[in-house]
């Protein structure tokens, strides 16, 4: 691309006509009511802020059913009152003419029994816990990672009607699109890499099985909206919640180039970081362009997620290494960051330790240019 501001030209994703390329990245952020694990008002005004005329927001990751809940305060989007609420958010998103998709999720191994139906023990492709790092119970507290029970084969189909069913519901809540999360270490990643899935069904062993259930899931959610309104988010190199496969080069062109004959609106692809949670805002300079591979596999439109600043995102853009730049932190503290990029305008500081549950402080009350 020879033009000037890449960042700032259209672009079709699918069937989203997007008048920029600044997207909101999926942030977790844990202040759904609760119980119940409901959007409320305040998530309404926090999505609503962030909003820009023709520009796509990917909302937090949202739990498909009870059993892939894995942190308290993350949202659901399998009940009427979830449903309800969702709807409050995206009508404060178009608003402001804005287009959203809903990011929808199972934790699988990323859990705890506290937040399982009957205290049971989380599901992933085999029975391995998650190791180096712990996770919180449902009040929040340290925790270490438990021994995930591996899902029986019979099982499986229940998954993808769940994934299916949250595709139903988003679009009941008036949402543009729906993002399958597959990467990051949770459930479908737990199916994709053989750092995890040592299964020996049908769903285990040679790549194609690994991607097998990923693949199922994108084929009914395709079935219960349309292709052009599902995206995909993947993570290839990526080490995040104890991630890693033999070998992922192999792994994840296979996944992009079967996503290819699919007609999805985007991939999403993180890219290689040394630590997904630390405070880095740059690139593994070692990591492989995570994007512009996946890009040459898939052959349809790439969001780039990980580390960009205003000149890097131009530069992938107008390199062809991706269509267009998701950007996460800055957004926490600029919910004006299109316009702040736009004009090279100073950017706020985020405070960290507000990420994560709370009320409104450090959620709706960052200023924007005109405040």
């Amino acid at each position: 691309m020879s033009l000037e501001e890449p960042l700032f030209q259209p672009v079709q994703l699918g069937a989203l006509s997007l008048a920029h390329r600044v997207v909101m990245a999926p942030l977790t952020r844990l202040r759904a009511r609760r119980p119940g694990d409901v959007p409320v008002p305040l998530n309404a005004t926090y999505y609503g802020q962030r909003a820009s005329r023709g520009g796509l927001i990917i909302t937090e990751a949202t739990d498909i059913g009870e059993q892939a809940r894995g942190y308290p305060g993350a949202p659901g989007l399998y009940s009427e009152e979830q449903i309800a609420g969702w709807r409050g958010v995206t009508e404060a998103i178009h608003a402001r003419g804005g287009l959203v998709a809903a990011q929808i999720w199972h934790t699988g191994r990323v859990s705890h029994s506290s937040m399982q139906p009957g205290g049971a023990v989380p599901v992933s492709s085999s029975a391995r816990p998650v190791t180096g790092m712990g996770h919180m119970d449902a009040s929040f507290r340290p925790v270490p990672f438990e021994t995930p029970r591996a899902l029986e084969e019979s099982e499986i189909p229940g998954i993808v009607a769940g994934f299916a069913q949250a595709v139903r519901n988003a679009r009941a809540a008036g949402f543009d699109a729906v993002e399958i999360h597959s990467a990051n270490g949770y459930l479908l990643d737990q199916f994709l890499q053989d750092g995890v899935n040592a299964r020996t069904d049908s769903y285990g062993g040679p790549i194609a099985n690994r991607a097998r259930l990923l693949l199922e899931v994108v084929d009914a959610a395709a079935q219960a909206w349309s292709a052009d309104r599902i995206g995909v988010r993947l993570s290839p190199w990526g080490s995040f919640n104890a991630m890693r496969d033999s070998d992922p080069g192999a792994l994840f062109d296979h996944v992009a180039a079967e996503l290819g004959t699919r007609g999805l609106a985007y991939l999403h692809v993180v890219e290689p970081r040394a630590d997904q949670s630390s405070d880095v805002n740059a690139l593994d300079p070692d990591a492989p362009d995570a994007a512009a591979r996946v890009k040459a596999a898939f052959g349809g439109k790439v969001i780039s997620a990980g580390g960009y600043v205003r000149d890097t995102a131009d530069a992938a853009i107008a390199e062809g290494r991706a269509d267009a730049i998701a950007f996460g932190r800055l957004f926490i503290a600029n919910p004006d960051l299109a316009e702040r990029l736009r004009r090279g305008a100073p950017l706020n500081r985020y405070d960290r330790s507000t990420f994560y549950g709370g009320d409104a402080g450090g959620y709706t009350d960052y200023p924007a240019l005109a405040d």
